[in-house]
Order: structure tokens, then sequence, then C-alpha cells
């Protein structure tokens, strides 16, 4: 078991997500992948893994900080509701508004190829932030 979720295979997977690279799945080449970000989002605090609905997400007990569409090419991850206009505004080719139903959660969404490491673990910490009770965030940081 890794970080209070459901054990894992002796590869690191989860035993009941299917890998099936180029097999309903669009395949990246080059940039950031899911397994970039799920590499760094499994080493934070309470952490899990979770499929719902042919979707990976990354969830703190029931609360999903990192969600992935089904295609893997776009990362839906939690963000203050007051300031995302202003993100999806500033780089309107990466970022994108939550679907309409997701309206209501504090969500947005991003292409993942274009973005880089540093950027990737900024927005998911931020999400994972948002999830964590206060003492775990801050044991996290120190």
């Amino acid at each position: 078991m890794l970080n209070g979720g459901p054990a894992l295979t002796e590869a690191g997977h989860l035993p009941w997500v299917r890998r099936t690279v180029g097999v309903g799945r669009a395949v990246q080449t080059g940039g950031m992948e899911l397994d970039d970000v799920r590499r760094f989002a499994l080493t934070l605090p309470r952490a899990y893994e979770a499929l719902v609905r042919d979707r990976v997400k990354f969830r703190v007990g029931s609360l999903v900080f990192v969600s992935f569409s089904p295609d893997e090419t776009i990362m839906g991850f939690g963000y203050p509701k007051e300031e995302r206009e202003a993100l999806v505004a500033a780089d309107p080719d990466r970022f994108l508004m939550p679907i309409p139903s997701d309206l209501r959660y504090h969500w947005v969404r991003v292409r993942i190829g274009p973005l880089d490491d540093d950027e990737m673990r900024e927005l998911v910490l931020d999400a994972w932030r948002m999830c964590v009770p206060k003492k775990v965030a801050a044991a996290y940081f120190g």
C-alpha cells in the first residue's frame, strides 16, 4: 500500500488499471504525460490513484485533486474558482475552463503536453494542498 491508498502491482500500477498503449488512447509525443504526473502525485502524503469511468484520478480521501481526460491529454486540477478565469485568459492555448458540470467546483483544466516539470509540480502540489488537512500540508512543507 502506498500513501494510504490501494496496493500497487510490482510494476507500480494499480491492479485494475489497464495499460493499453496506443489502443483507445492518444499517444503523447514528447512533453508531459500521465506517468510524469503519477510519479509526482503519488509521492504526496495521503494521495492515491483511482480509475473512475475510464478516467485516472488522484485523490486524498474522497476529494479529487487531479483528474485526466480519457485520452490522457487534458489534466483537470483543483484551483480557486475566483482566479481561474484570469488563468485561462492569460494562456488560453494551454488552460481551459472546466466543463459546464464542473463549474461549481474549484477546478480548471490544462493541456499537459506543453507543461514542463516545474509547472506540473506546482499545479499538482497546489491542488493537493487544497484537499489535505492543514497539518498534513504544514508537515510536508516543513
